[in-house]
């Protein structure tokens, strides 16, 4: 069997590394598609890098523009891939464009797709990240999700054949990572932080850096927070160019801002703060992983068993965020903690299936 992986973005190296490995042990060929989307080198090659992930056999090289420039000049170069690689299944992981373009360049070549985080609903059809999952999901031929929820929704929608509830490969790669991670990270020590004694904060969506009034709002709870306590601030490029074009250089002045860190770095932050801020999807569940609080600056979230649990918090940049509130689930004693996304075992299960294809 040839399977042809498409990825593009850091969470999909991260959710990649387990399944790769599985792969590997098990004989299964795979070829690494690298689109390109996360083109900065501390968003892209140390975590090839760090997670010992096989190097992509083609980077193709293509980032920036709008949503639809940039997908499709994707689904184009793919599209000749495909062609000249010849695999058996296509492989895509999450909801960014490299997944939407490559879900495309497949189902155009009647090419079975294989959707790893398959099942996710957010339910706001505004979100780019929304669209790119719903599609891809009514084309892919084997479904693999998280949890029961994202089965039930693929279920309500009509999709019922080749889904399968595995469990989480983000798990999966948070529990081989994290002892690797506190070997090789020295951020803790090079920072001056306590553990529990300061709050990790990311934001990058476009919903909240394209506009700068829930922008606004953001940085101001952080610097208002970072009063009481260090708020550690790793900036996206992206966040960081827009935040220099609309905004004084003073904004960030009372924030801890640092440049974008390696996944091991990552790691050892999330796993020492007291409370994590962000409107990533991967580290609401992240947080999750290692029993942290979370305060994610969205609407929805597509990972409702976080904030069902208790361990994550909705709160919209829409309006004035409450600095207050956040302190005081910072400060409250923590909730139980299950294992709300499968065993660790996830990508040795998505690799059984495949086998029997």
């Amino acid at each position: 069997m040839r399977i042809l992986t498409v990825i593009g973005a850091r969470p999909q190296f991260i959710k990649a590394c387990p399944v790769s490995l599985s792969f590997k042990e098990s004989g299964i060929e795979e070829l690494l598609l690298h689109t390109g989307q996360h083109y900065d080198s501390q968003m892209s090659n140390v975590f090839f890098e760090e997670l010992s992930l096989p190097k992509p056999y083609k980077n193709l090289k293509i980032n920036g523009g709008t949503h639809g420039q940039m997908t499709g000049r994707m689904l184009t170069e793919i599209e000749k891939e495909l062609i000249h690689q010849r695999p058996d299944l296509v492989l895509v992981y999450g909801d960014t464009n490299s997944t939407l373009a490559g879900a495309l360049a497949a189902v155009k070549l009647k090419i079975p797709i294989v959707h790893i985080e398959a099942g996710l609903r957010s339910f706001n059809s505004q979100m780019p990240e929304e669209t790119n999952r719903i599609l891809t999901d009514r084309i892919s031929s084997y479904l693999f999700c998280p949890t029961r929820i994202a089965v039930e929704n693929l279920n309500s929608e009509g999709i019922v054949e080749h889904v399968h509830e595995v469990g989480d490969v983000m798990y999966d790669s948070s529990l081989m990572m994290a002892e690797r991670a506190e070997d090789r990270s020295s951020i803790i020590k090079d920072l001056v932080l306590e553990k529990e004694q300061f709050i990790l904060a990311t934001v990058h969506r476009a919903e909240n850096t394209d506009d700068n009034s829930r922008l606004k709002n953001i940085l101001e709870v952080l610097s208002e927070l970072n009063t009481k306590t260090k708020v550690i601030f790793p900036i996206h490029p992206r966040t960081r160019s827009i935040i220099s074009k609309h905004f004084s250089s003073s904004v960030l002045n009372d924030i801890n801002v640092i440049d974008p860190v390696s996944y091991f770095d990552i790691i050892a932050l999330q796993r020492s703060a007291q409370l994590i801020i962000t409107d990533s999807g991967g580290m609401q569940k992240e947080a999750y992983f290692y029993k942290v609080p979370c305060v994610t600056l969205r609407d929805e979230t597509e990972w409702v068993e976080t904030v069902d649990s208790k361990w994550n918090t909705l709160m919209s940049p829409e309006f004035k965020i409450d600095a207050d509130n956040i302190e005081r689930k910072m400060n409250r004693s923590r909730p139980p903690w299950t294992m709300l996304y499968g065993d660790g075992n996830a990508a040795k299960k998505i690799t059984s299936v495949l086998k029997q294809i």
